[in-house]
């Protein structure tokens, strides 16, 4: 499956955007939305040498754009200690379609997850309804120590067509 990130072009009119965002903010969510080691569930492991390395940056200036994010937009939230990155409203434009190869993939990535608040961060902003139950689900059986089992909830929330 190659690895593609849909951007709507909204983002560029979007009132906040147009208004609150600087340009390095709007390079950092773009970065943040399309770098090689985003994932398809929002959450995933990169340092901040790394951000600032590959946007060109120095390390200061990605973390002040970084605690811009945190602090101010309120847009993600980053584990120091894990080095996991969580934006916020990610489920909103890019969980939107199901079927199996997404829900194994959504699996396989949640499993991942070293910081499962960050999973719990990200389930407001999923709008299609078997998705979110699968963050759900993962987020309740990690948070009580139990081992997920994919099997049984692929069967239940894959919608059959035809």
């Amino acid at each position: 499956m190659a690895v593609f990130r849909q951007i709507y072009t909204s983002f560029w009119t979007d009132p906040k955007v147009q208004e609150e965002f600087s340009v390095e903010d709007k390079t950092f969510f773009m970065y943040l939305l399309t770098n090689s080691h985003s994932t398809q569930i929002g959450i995933y492991q990169i340092t901040k040498k790394q951000i600032a390395f590959e946007i060109g940056w120095t390390l200061e200036v990605a973390n002040a754009v970084m605690d811009r994010f945190i602090n101010h937009h309120k847009n993600i939230k980053y584990n120091t200690e894990t080095r996991e990155i969580a934006i916020k409203n990610w489920g909103k434009y890019n969980l939107t379609k199901g079927g199996k190869p997404i829900v194994d993939l959504l699996n396989k990535e949640l499993k991942e997850v070293k910081d499962i608040e960050l999973i719990k961060y990200v389930i407001p902003s999923i709008e299609k309804s078997d998705i979110r139950k699968i963050f759900e689900d993962y987020y309740e059986m990690a948070k009580n120590g139990d081992s997920y089992d994919t099997s049984t909830i692929r069967e239940r929330v894959v919608p059959r067509y035809g």
